[in-house]
């Protein structure tokens, strides 16, 4: 029989992305009257700024009050916790259920491929790892080689008729610059023309 994998907190997930649908999109204050401010949200720290102060009628300031559930804080989307991953030695101590890895992006192909080997072992999920699906048939495989080859002798034959047709046409000539204009030299306020 196949093991059934439990997505886990499903429910803390959706009580989740139902506070975030709850909550709105938080403005800089007066960035819908001056044109020099950006919308992405700063804190004001006016003395008489109306959002920091809370009056009714101005748009809402960021508060604990929109926080979601504590369980699902730090959750990826598939409701995993992330555990970011350099080598093989930190697969140890992880739970399949529960956590996700995600590979560190300095992490060199080699050490990758021993760390997804690992990973697939302990059935772990990994997050920035998808696989390409390659044909099962070896006729597949021919005839897929055989247009790559089509396709690549239209594209030379292409290239060549290009450098034909450029090699045939006259060169343009450069623009001439013109010759500049002499300046004429300034009176001083002294001199007065007669």
């Amino acid at each position: 029989m196949s093991e059934k994998k439990v997505t886990p907190s499903r429910k803390a997930l959706q009580v989740r992305a139902r506070a975030k649908n709850k909550k709105p999109k938080f403005v800089r204050a007066e960035s819908w009257r001056f044109a020099r401010f950006s919308l992405s949200w700063r804190k004001p720290r006016g003395l008489d700024n109306k959002i920091r102060r809370k009056i009714k009628g101005w748009p809402p300031g960021p508060s604990t009050g929109y926080k979601g559930p504590k369980i699902a804080r730090y959750l990826h989307p598939s409701g995993y916790r992330e555990i970011l991953v350099h080598n093989v030695d930190d697969l140890t101590n992880i739970d399949p259920q529960t956590h996700a890895i995600r590979i560190g992006h300095t992490v060199g192909n080699r050490k990758r491929a021993d760390i997804i080997t690992k990973a697939k072992e302990l059935n772990l999920k990994i997050l920035n790892f998808t696989l390409t699906t390659q044909p099962t048939n070896d006729d597949e495989e021919t005839n897929d080689d055989e247009e790559e080859t089509n396709e690549t002798d239209d594209k030379s034959t292409k290239d060549k008729a290009k450098t034909k047709d450029e090699k045939s046409k006259p060169k343009k000539d450069k623009k001439q610059k013109k010759p500049k204009k002499e300046k004429k030299p300034k009176s001083k306020k002294g001199d007065k023309k007669q």
